[in-house]
């Protein structure tokens, strides 16, 4: 049974390993074209977009913008803090308690 769990712990370290290492090792010994370089830089935003949209706008499973949408609200609040001050830290804190009064006010 231990030897068991140990070939699933290494085999799920190689498929989690693999992926991220082999593009690593071979596109390092190639020049990317600037433009494919510039597109990369929009994939973590993408990535993060398509994870928080359906969180912030559907919170019940279904889409919801209204007041009534506390997600939305605290979203909306912390995109506004991460403009005006480009602080991620604070922007965290605003986001914390703006759920936090929202959820308990409400």
């Amino acid at each position: 049974m231990e030897q068991k769990i140990l070939f699933i712990i290494i085999g799920m370290s190689l498929v989690t390993y693999l992926p991220r290492a082999l593009p690593l090792l071979v596109l390092s010994k190639f020049e990317l074209p600037l433009l494919f370089r510039r597109w990369l830089q929009f994939i973590p935003v993408a990535v993060l977009s398509a994870l928080l949209a359906p969180a912030i706008l559907m919170p019940q499973g279904r889409l919801v913008i209204s007041l009534d949408n506390n997600a939305l609200i605290a979203s909306v609040l912390c995109f506004l803090a991460a403009a005006k001050t480009k602080n991620i830290f604070l922007t965290i804190v605003i986001g914390i308690l703006a759920m936090f009064v929202l959820q308990t006010f409400k």
